[in-house]
């Protein structure tokens, strides 16, 4: 059934905007998943568990950020500061000459390579995955904001205990109904009220980044969207905190995404986390959602190519080894994020972007990519 958006602009993105498609069916149910393969496992985790082959020999500590080229430099100084571009979490060995100066190991650069991370011109974001498996404090959100300047701003994605329908096992596979699913008083206890607390001003986006239903709740979706409005509706404003901050819903199944949906958003001030990932349709038919939100802050994250499939973040990592170059270029995706980035923010809204590593194979070269999209449209 083909889903309309009323009250879109139709002049927003321009000649981008197709049709508004059928919605995708559903497929006989897999796994569910929580964020990529169905481990329950997120892919660009910053808490020191490696994903990364084996490294050469590694030094302690003295992270020192890789000097910028004259053409970052000029990119960055071209890019309007509404855009906050950043990489999900930082902490891969493979960014030598990339990200960083010399050899560091994983567990070194969670804890010590954001300074170094922040200190490149085009790096004014970055995405803490992290707080998915435990909530974090907000003196280890404290601890971040401390790491980095004043002007830069992070995406932080909600605790699985709160985003999760289902209580999983180690393998990712669920177990039972997850009672606190979507509970508006852990929602606020476990997660704004900390992130708020210890990052303050430095807030772009907090995610609620919805794990796949099981069938029989995805049957029931009025019921779903009902949860989904008590919660956000209870949330309190980031305005005081951080002026320009958003809260945002980010989903994983494709029956989310209506025009009830977006009058639930809507209506809680809150924004939809545009999610770029084989289980979703394509970006460009995800315009006519984002067109119907219009106006407002964009919030994105750039999470797995498609060419992986909807549970390909393990071939992707097989594949992508150290993240070290951009091994699957993607750029019909990034023109048109691209044009949306630069619709949002010559409107005067912010724009939240963060880039997994499997997108394109390394995160940041995928970033200076997409910067450069921006900037000079199609030169790239």
């Amino acid at each position: 059934m083909q889903q309309e958006f009323p009250g879109q602009q139709d002049d927003l993105f321009g000649e981008l905007l197709p049709p508004a498609p059928a919605a995708p069916a559903r497929k006989a149910a897999a796994r569910d998943d929580v964020d990529h393969d169905d481990d329950g496992v997120d892919d660009d985790d910053d808490s020191g568990k490696s994903d990364a082959v084996a490294a050469p020999k590694r030094r302690r500590a003295g992270i020192q950020a890789q000097p910028a080229d004259e053409a970052q430099v000029a990119l960055a100084a071209a890019l309007s500061p509404r855009i906050r571009l950043g990489t999900s979490s930082w902490s891969y060995p493979g960014w030598q000459g990339i990200v960083w100066a010399g050899r560091h190991g994983e567990s070194n650069l969670s804890r010590n390579g954001l300074t170094a991370y922040a200190q490149q011109p085009l790096h004014r974001a970055v995405s803490i995955d992290r707080g998915f498996y435990q909530s974090l404090t907000a003196s280890q959100y404290e601890r971040y904001a401390h790491l980095v300047p004043e002007d830069f701003r992070f995406t932080v994605k909600a605790p699985s205990l709160i985003t999760d329908a289902q209580v999983r096992s180690e393998d990712g596979r669920g177990r039972q109904a997850n009672t606190a699913f979507l509970d508006p008083r852990l929602a606020v206890q476990e997660f704004l009220a900390p992130a708020m607390e210890g990052l303050g001003g430095r807030i772009g986006a907090l995610v609620f980044q919805l794990s796949p239903l099981p069938l029989a709740m995805l049957d029931r979706m009025p019921e779903q969207l009902d949860r989904l409005h008590a919660m956000l509706a209870a949330l309190p404003s980031l305005r005081d905190v951080a002026p320009e901050a958003v809260v945002a819903v980010e989903v994983r199944d494709p029956e989310w995404l209506t025009p009830d949906f977006v009058a639930v958003l809507k209506d809680c001030g809150a924004r939809y986390c545009l999610g770029l990932h084989p289980k979703l349709p394509t970006i460009q038919e995800q315009l006519p959602l984002l067109r119907a939100m219009w106006p407002g802050p964009l919030v994105c994250r750039w999470n797995l190519h498609r060419i992986h499939g909807p549970f390909g973040y393990e071939d992707a990592e097989k594949k992508y080894g150290e993240y070290a170059e951009m091994m699957d270029p993607d750029p019909e995706t990034r023109a048109v994020l691209a044009k949306v980035i630069r619709a949002t923010a010559e409107a005067g809204h912010p724009a939240y972007v963060t880039i997994s590593n499997h997108a394109e194979g390394s995160a940041p070269l995928s970033l200076r990519a997409l910067a450069r999209e921006i900037v000079a449209p199609g030169e790239t």
